[in-house]
């Protein structure tokens, strides 16, 4: 365990000293459809918070700078880099990580059955950023938020189509060391149409 963990049940290992209390606060939030009501020390990062304090280990430590989008979760239904932001800003919002995009039930989400069934992954550690990456992706553009690659000329707030070189923008943000990126674009499409 290092100085940032927070919680007495974190996991094995010894207790950290006790921060003062004016360094932490509770928080809660609303994990893959769950509320959760933590004691978080006001650095922890929401990385660091769902992988050791809540066990959701889908989300993945990469870069640890935001840069390669392997920690990526969705934050009231918008894709964020979860190693960037701190636990105790996000008090009231709701998470989702990989592990909660099928819901309680047995079916996973399209988008993972297409992960699936078009191989789009190698060695899978990139793959849930990806995922919920993609999830984003498809609601952002549904909600006609443009990318770089948008046509000017295309109506405002409008439903962006997702032909392969937006989904390839949209996706630019999460590095796969694999490169399995063709693979990755076949299965957004297939969930796309």
């Amino acid at each position: 365990m290092d100085s940032h963990d927070e919680t007495p049940d974190a996991g094995a290992g010894p207790e950290p000293p006790a921060l003062p209390a004016p360094y932490r606060s509770e928080i809660t939030l609303r994990v893959n459809g769950k509320p959760r009501t933590l004691l978080v020390d006001h650095r922890r990062a929401l990385l660091d918070l769902l992988r050791e304090d809540l066990d959701l280990t889908g989300a993945k430590k990469g870069c640890d700078h935001g840069q390669c989008g392997a920690c990526t979760v969705l934050v009231d239904g918008r894709r964020v880099n979860s190693c960037l932001l701190l636990a105790v800003a996000l008090d009231g919002s709701e998470v989702t990580t990989v592990e909660g995009l099928a819901g309680d039930g047995e079916e996973p989400h399209p988008l993972q059955r297409a992960f699936l069934d078009r191989d789009a992954f190698q060695c899978g550690y990139c793959t849930p950023g990806q995922i919920c990456s993609a999830v984003g992706a498809l609601a952002e553009a549904a909600a006609g938020h443009p990318s770089h690659v948008t046509d000017p000329a295309a109506p405002s707030g409008r439903p962006v189509p997702l032909d392969r070189a937006e989904i390839r923008e949209r996706l630019s943000g999460n590095l796969c060391r694999c490169g399995a990126y063709p693979r990755i674009v076949d299965a957004v499409e297939d969930v796309n149409q």
